[in-house]
């Protein structure tokens, strides 16, 4: 994957990684990052008064997601983590151009994941990706996928960004919204022996898809993209900062936008442990 330069990686310190969300689906990303990389501390800023970016243009998401990135980069990140699908698939480049950090999104370890699960060469892999309207309308996955040699098919499922933020992550409505989107999904891809999560919220109704594809007779690989990617981060971190000074366990910094309130609400549930002290900070419009 394309990264930006890295700083001098010879001097042994402490690293700080940056994490970049829209909302609160990245924190599912921190939350895999944490095990495989404890060595470190984590910046996490939710950019929750400017959300939805799947709404705007790709000029506004490129310039919300660079003056986000810039924010994580002055507080002290060696490494940022974009771990919002629209922000990777629309203003990557514009971040990795605007810092001189090694820079990595969600889209290609997601597709690497897929890749390392084809049954090439027997036969291509035919990847499902579900995802949100923005990310289907980009074709960031379908670009990334068909680059490896493998076949895409997206699917947009508006309604369980939603649902999982309700909180209905083990609900009877959330299991028949997924049926109705996996079975049109798997009617239009029927070859298909992948499905990857294509959103960061999705990982918290995994058992829910899981349990969907049992109800209607298809076993799929799933790959989750929270997980790729903080794998992948694992990988650069070993190749840009090998001579770090171990610490006891990892800690984090929180940033949100917006509404303390609800980032620790939501944010706990995303993380999977509370989120107690959230600081509040004005990037602007």
């Amino acid at each position: 994957m394309t990264e930006s330069p890295a700083a001098n990686p010879n001097t042994a310190k402490s690293l700080t990684i940056g994490v970049f969300d829209s909302g609160f689906g990245g924190l599912t990303v921190l939350r895999a990052l944490l095990p495989l990389i404890p060595h470190a501390h984590y910046l996490f800023l939710g950019d929750t008064a400017r959300l939805p970016y799947g709404s705007k243009s790709r000029e506004t998401v490129a310039r919300y997601a660079v003056s986000s990135a810039k924010f994580l980069h002055a507080q002290g990140a060696d490494l940022l983590v974009i771990a919002c699908n629209t922000a990777t698939a629309l203003a990557l480049p514009d971040i990795q151009q605007a810092l001189p950090i090694p820079v990595i999104g969600v889209v290609e370890p997601g597709a690497q994941a897929a890749l390392a699960t084809s049954s090439f060469p027997d036969s291509p892999n035919h990847v499902l990706v579900l995802a949100t309207q923005a990310t289907v309308q980009s074709h960031a996955y379908t670009r990334a996928l068909n680059a490896l040699g493998l076949e895409a098919c997206e699917k947009a499922c508006p309604l369980l960004v939603p649902l999982v933020e309700e909180g209905w992550t083990n609900h009877p409505v959330t299991d028949e919204v997924l049926k109705i989107y996996l079975t049109e999904a798997l009617a239009a891809a029927p070859a298909t022996q992948t499905l990857l999560l294509g959103c960061t919220h999705y990982p918290l109704i995994e058992p829910a898809i899981h349990r969907t594809l049992d109800s209607i007779g298809h076993t799929l690989t799933i790959i989750d993209s929270a997980e790729a990617t903080a794998r992948a981060t694992a990988t650069l971190v070993a190749q840009h900062f090998p001579n770090l000074t171990p610490t006891a366990k990892p800690t984090c910094t929180f940033y949100a936008t917006d509404s303390i309130e609800k980032f620790q609400r939501l944010g706990s549930n995303f993380l999977g442990q509370p989120v107690t002290e959230v600081n509040l900070v004005d990037l602007g419009g």
